[in-house]
């Protein structure tokens, strides 16, 4: 099931300047996030993005999840 869910969050150089998008459609994982971040539930999206899917928020979730799952994190410059 996860790789499934995964592969709905595709990386295009031309789409949203290759950020990681649902389907290749023009709706960035960052956007998603940010509105679930501010209280909107699932429903509440779904109703106002006609063309997302439930399963798409599940698959910016995972993602999310996957990418916090890193092993460390360095300081680069300060």
């Amino acid at each position: 099931m996860d790789n499934a869910l995964l592969q709905r969050i595709t990386l295009n150089p031309y789409i949203c300047h290759g950020k990681p998008c649902i389907r290749g459609l023009r709706y960035p994982v960052e956007f998603i996030l940010e509105l679930l971040s501010s209280g909107m539930t699932t429903e509440q999206i779904l109703a106002d993005y006609d063309d997302l899917e439930s399963e798409d928020i599940l698959a910016v979730l995972l993602f999310a999840a996957r990418l916090s799952q890193v092993k460390s994190i360095h300081k680069i410059a300060s």
